[in-house]
């Protein structure tokens, strides 16, 4: 058996290749929607990808089962449950896909969405236990998924949680403690509170660790559960939505270069300029109205956060990073980018008259101005969890992830700096609300981490 794990750091997300080498068949679990590695992976050890199984509806990331089937010709596999609008093969509770010496066995494990599925790993006939189980979001490292992502759909969060109780003991728990468990997700993820940063693990030590698993009761379960849960992004639907729909593939053409002009036209259009710079590059000089979304950071959910999903965009930036900036966009669904500004430090040097600035204030220049400006706004983006941690006095609390929600809570006319941890997310959410319209933001360098070092 060939079995390779690929993990996105960008995204906390796991997928997977499973071979045969005996018979040169293969899947691919949970895929990215950039599927070239997973082609010439298997290309190169004389594997052809016959099935693409999606272990649910992902609702964080858009899936690469339409691209795979495309380039290979490979089968599209969903559980039973799942409503789908394309062609695809349903499996349901116990039924197998056997590659030649390597067997795939499914299990419906419903609770973090109602079509979820496990595939248990048999590395060859005969042997009493798995090689491991792909356990999707159902089970992670630490943590188990969340059950509050379909609420509207009909479901509650506390029937989903029941489900997933039953999925966990009745399903996985039941495996040996040695079978090997592979989750779709990693740390940082928004489909679980506490996950791992570990990217495996197994049967056994997850009965021992992971807190979901060792509560006494399903109401101990569903309360723990259902609690503290992230704040779900908004994007969230719309990506789950297109994974459920036929919608256009991936395509790598080359990026249009267009020039500042052309910019200003399309900004004027409404398009949104996206600067992938950092932070530091973006405050000495950017295009007026532009967001600033870091590629360095966990760019891609970030934009979705504070980015329609239909919106013209156009990326500015080194254009060694563009094309990376693109992929990463669309494997979040965020497709329409109309083009590159290139090296915008020299375009813009040649406009002064387009540049904006960025404020950015030191830990003391922001103690400085809380004594003298009585209605300061300072604004942290961080999450809860985080803000538990410690905080600056007085300041009001606003994930990311919700800002575009809760601007109205706001007062526009207030002097406003923005924080976060280390200085990335303030960027992002002070661009935001300059595009919004306020006019004195600054953000604070070096973040909380600077504040309480100071």
């Amino acid at each position: 058996m060939l079995f390779v794990q690929y993990y996105l750091d960008c995204l906390s997300q796991a997928s997977y290749l499973i071979g045969d080498q005996t018979t040169g068949r293969a899947v691919v679990v949970d895929p990215r929607r950039d599927v070239d590695e997973y082609v010439a992976d298997a290309n190169a050890d004389g594997l052809h990808i016959d099935y693409v199984i999606e272990t649910h509806l992902h609702a964080d990331f858009l899936s690469g089962h339409l691209e795979l089937a495309g380039a290979t010709g490979a089968e599209i596999v969903y559980g039973e449950a799942a409503d789908v609008d394309f062609e695809h093969r349903s499996v349901s509770d116990g039924e197998q896909i056997d590659l030649g010496e390597v067997t795939l066995e499914f299990r419906a494990t419903p609770g973090h969405t109602p079509e979820s599925i496990s595939v248990v790993v048999y590395d060859r006939h005969g042997v009493a236990a798995p090689y491991g189980v792909l356990t999707g979001d159902t089970l992670f490292i630490g943590d188990v998924g969340r059950p509050d992502l379909v609420a509207a759909r009909g479901q509650s969060p506390e029937d989903m949680a029941r489900e997933l109780h039953r999925s966990l003991h009745k399903q996985l728990l039941t495996l040996p403690d040695e079978t090997r468990v592979f989750p779709a997700h990693g740390a940082g993820s928004a489909c679980g509170k506490s996950i791992s940063t570990a990217t495996e693990s197994t049967i056994g030590e997850q009965r021992q660790t992971n807190y979901a698993l060792r509560l006494a009761t399903v109401d101990d379960f569903i309360q723990a559960v259902t609690e503290g849960q992230p704040p779900r992004p908004d994007y969230f639907e719309r990506v789950a939505e297109l994974n459920r729909e036929v919608h256009e593939l991936l395509h790598d053409s080359p990026i249009a270069q267009i020039s500042l002009d052309e910019v200003v036209a399309w900004q004027n259009l409404g398009a949104l300029i996206i600067d992938v710079r950092s932070p530091e590059e973006f405050a000495r000089g950017h295009l007026r109205e532009s967001l600033n979304v870091g590629l360095e950071g966990r760019f891609a959910e970030y934009a979705a956060d504070i980015v329609d999903g239909d919106a013209p965009l156009v990326i500015a930036g080194d254009p060694v990073h563009v094309r990376e900036a693109r992929t990463r966009l669309a494997r979040v669904g965020l497709d329409n980018v109309l083009g590159v500004l290139a090296d915008p430090e020299v375009e813009l040097s040649r406009r002064p008259d387009l540049v904006a600035v960025a404020s950015r204030l030191t830990a003391q220049q922001v103690r400085d101005a809380l004594d003298e400006i009585s209605d300061l706004l300072v604004l942290d983006v961080r999450s809860k969890g985080e803000r538990a941690t410690g905080y600056i006095e007085g300041s009001v609390n606003v994930p990311l992830v919700q800002l575009p929600g809760r601007l109205r809570q706001l007062n526009a006319d207030a002097p406003v700096v923005t924080y976060c941890a280390g200085g990335y997310r303030s960027s992002i959410a002070a661009s935001f609300l300059r595009l919004r319209g306020w006019h004195d933001v600054s953000d604070l360098i070096g973040g909380y981490q600077a504040w309480a070092a100071a």
